[in-house]
């Protein structure tokens, strides 16, 4: 372990001192959500605080070990980890002063303090997106000795930069908050990540995705977690010592198979369709995701 964060240390001290630092305050949030019995839009008050830091720990320590392979655009990059560390630093400080306060973090804009506090963290999110775009322009650019371990990074990075795009999909007006503007003048909240209806349903245990209705969060997270998933099975193929060719057509095979689940879970969200309940049409296209999926895995090993 130590030799291990010394190697994150040394890639990247910024992402690393962040994302290490996240450990204890999703700790503290955790023991929050037994110790503070509000809550915020149905669920605890400190869930949310203590998912982002868990999530931004394993984000940050991810891209410091991607960093680790990296040796072009050094400046660069470095200004990218020092945007991406500090991106993650504000929307956490404001995730907890949100939870403290007792009110929503995302989507609220009820007073000024709530609606600068909210673009502030967009403005965080916007830039963390760039630069997980110039970290994965670098990855395309960099030479690996080892195909499949470059094709993992690569296809990781990609999938991780496309399931964040789906956040934009999230801040904007819902139909029922127009109506209920124009009925009031108001506009407490603009955006949610429930489609079909307001934010603060039934949900999964722990997450809290929508058990009614379509969930965005559902396919931002599994985009978000592309850059894990996918070099972890590049790993397991080394391990098990697949013939090199046929392990980057795997790694490519498994990229287009992951890319088209988070398209799938998209497109159920925006039905409004919850993930425990898919509608028949849903469930046929999974099968033949499914069957896609199976057939590419075993068509690349022969």
């Amino acid at each position: 372990m130590t030799e291990l964060i010394t190697r994150l240390w040394h890639a990247s001290r910024p992402m690393t001192a962040v994302g290490l630092a996240m450990l204890p305050l999703f700790a503290a949030a955790v023991a929050g959500i037994f110790l503070d019995t509000r809550t915020i839009t149905g669920a605890p008050a400190w869930l949310k605080p203590a998912k982002f830091a868990i999530s931004i720990a394993l984000y940050l320590l991810t891209l410091s070990w991607v960093y680790s392979f990296l040796t072009i655009w050094q400046p660069l990059l470095s200004a990218m980890a020092w945007i991406t560390a500090l991106a993650m630093v504000v929307e956490v400080v404001i995730l907890n002063v949100q939870a403290w306060r007792g009110v929503a973090s995302h989507f609220n804009v009820g007073t000024p303090l709530d609606a600068a506090l909210f673009g502030t963290m967009g403005t965080a999110i916007a830039l963390l997106w760039v630069a997980s775009m110039v970290i994965a322009a670098a990855l395309f650019v960099q030479s690996f000795d080892n195909p499949v371990l470059g094709a993992a990074l690569r296809c990781g990075m990609l999938l991780t930069v496309l399931g964040s795009a789906s956040g934009v999909l999230m801040p904007g007006p819902t139909k029922a908050q127009l109506a209920e503007s124009k009925q009031t003048g108001k506009l407490p909240l603009i955006g949610a990540h429930t489609v079909g209806a307001p934010d603060g349903g039934p949900g999964l245990p722990g997450v809290g995705w929508s058990t009614l209705f379509g969930d965005l969060r559902v396919p931002h997270f599994l985009g978000l977690h592309g850059v894990q998933i996918i070099p972890l099975l590049g790993w397991l193929l080394l391990l098990q010592k697949v013939p090199e060719s046929r392990a980057v057509l795997k790694v490519y095979s498994a990229s287009a198979s992951y890319l088209g689940l988070y398209g799938l879970l998209l497109w159920q969200a925006i039905r409004a369709e919850p993930l425990t309940n898919p509608s028949r049409l849903i469930f046929g296209t999974f099968a033949v995701w499914l069957l896609a999926s199976v057939l590419g895995w075993f068509v690349t090993g022969l």
